[in-house]
């Protein structure tokens, strides 16, 4: 598959006068002031009652002071149902309007704009925590999730209704904290998907069957979204190019690209500022995020997962037994042939460009600078997205911004700290980065928590029911 542009290829008058990727980007709502944008990931910084923690400051801060044009929040639930993982911030209560006002002030101290990922798990809930441990995840079918098994139940017009409503007012309470933005997370296998996809939606009322009416739950969302912050605040949608369910053999494939670009065209129409471009109809996804993966460190943490859902103590065996491991080896690496790491979705982004007049972003194992210059110079996308290799060096966009194409010790894909998150601090744990020292590798994951707090005495609420003892 050609998924690369041409290379050598002068760059066009308008980007001799500088680097392309240094060019601002500019939204029907919001201005960017280069087109690198810090895509979504996050490890556990915060409470299990959704409310954000220091941590979680510095984590975005960190990126910004980078150079990146703006942040892309971690996935950030609408409901407190709709987490995969406890210890992430939320925004289902207008409580956390304030706290998610510090994050965005202080990510705008550095020229970066905030945009908020505004989300919802359905059956991909990877560890449900104490809110969600006796329930079942809420999806577009009552089927169980795929790769891990994990249960659901198919959502009523009741629960629909109540969804698309808690999307809208998270984006009103990020309009309210002061940040520049949200991003509909449409892609990756989570709920928006979920109804989107035709190798996992299996409804047959008005949000299911043909594509338009997959496409209902979503649309629905962005309109309600219009109604509640207007026209003049930036809303971006991220959606899957292409679905590639059949990762897992025995499933559907779901959308196709052709799928995909009539989505968008109808995302457009609703309101959507842009389209922000990523593959596959899981997470992880072979094709999300591209790149190696290790057997050693998901022998180590997957046991956190045993029982959150009925195949992970099946894949447990797998990953921990080297004889069993070449099966999923086997279905896991068979699609990565079909593409490279670094700019898996390009040429789907591409062609979606070429069909909606909104700008269009794309993620996947971008980390060459000559490579997103060429992309951006071709016209292929308008701006790229990069988690992984900026957890490797918060600062590439400096590293690019003095003229270095990469960085000295650039992202492996190694995916270590992807297959680390289940149990341990989000961070670079390729050592081979860190020239075999253990010891300095963990200082640098621990640079952005907050390990030494002030410690204060708790105040005296008074008597418990009106009685001293």
């Amino acid at each position: 598959m050609n998924n690369q542009p041409r290379e050598g290829r002068e760059l066009p008058a308008s980007a001799k006068n500088g680097d392309p990727i240094f060019q601002p980007l500019v939204f029907r709502n919001l201005r960017v002031k280069n087109r690198i944008f810090r895509s979504n990931i996050s490890g556990k910084f915060d409470g299990d009652d959704g409310s954000l923690s220091q941590t979680r400051v510095n984590w975005e801060t960190l990126f910004a002071r980078g150079g990146a044009g703006a942040i892309i929040s971690s996935y950030v639930p609408v409901l407190i149902a709709g987490r995969i993982i406890a210890g992430y911030a939320t925004i289902h209560d207008d409580a956390f309007i304030e706290a998610w006002r510090v994050v965005g002030e202080s990510v705008h101290r550095y020229g970066a704009k905030y945009i908020l990922q505004l989300s919802h798990s359905g059956r991909q809930m990877d560890l449900p925590g104490i809110h969600n441990q006796r329930r079942r995840s809420l999806s577009s079918t009552d089927r169980a999730e795929s790769l891990h098994g994990f249960l659901c139940r198919r959502m009523t017009k009741t629960d629909i209704r109540r969804t698309v409503d808690a999307f809208a007012q998270g984006a009103r309470r990020a309009r309210e904290a002061g940040l520049d933005g949200v991003e509909l997370h449409g892609a990756n296998g989570y709920l928006i998907t979920q109804f989107l996809s035709s190798g996992i939606n299996d409804r047959d009322d008005v949000y299911g069957g043909p594509l338009s009416n997959r496409a209902r739950f979503l649309l629905d969302i962005i309109r309600a979204i219009r109604t509640e912050v207007g026209d003049d605040y930036h809303v971006q949608v991220k959606i899957s190019a292409v679905d590639h369910n059949n990762v897992i053999p025995w499933e559907g494939k779901g959308n196709s690209l052709e799928d995909t670009i009539r989505v968008c065209r109808w995302c457009e129409a609703a309101g959507a500022d842009a389209i922000h471009v990523s593959m596959g109809s899981l997470f992880p996804h072979p094709l999300n995020p591209p790149g190696d993966f290790d057997f050693e460190t998901i022998t180590a943490t997957y046991d956190a997962m045993i029982y959150a859902g009925v195949n992970t103590f099946r894949n447990y065996l797998i990953f921990r037994y080297r004889a069993l491991r070449p099966i999923f080896r086997w279905i896991w690496f068979r699609m990565k042939q079909l593409y490279p790491v670094e700019g898996v979705g390009a040429d789907a982004a591409r062609a979606i460009r070429e069909a909606v007049s909104i700008p269009v972003i794309c993620t996947g194992g971008f980390q060459d600078a000559a490579l997103v210059r060429c992309y951006l110079a071709d016209g292929w996308l308008d701006g790229v997205s990069m988690a992984r290799s900026l957890i490797a060096n918060p600062d590439l966009p400096l590293v690019w911004a003095q003229g270095h194409d990469l960085p000295e010790r650039p992202c492996t894909f190694c995916n270590k700290c992807l297959l680390n998150a289940p149990k341990n601090l989000l961070g670079c744990y390729e050592l081979d980065r860190f020239d075999g020292d253990w010891d300095r590798m963990v200082a640098e994951i621990h640079k952005i928590y907050e390990t030494k707090p002030v410690l204060r005495i708790p105040e005296d609420p008074g008597p418990v029911g009106g009685v001293a003892l």
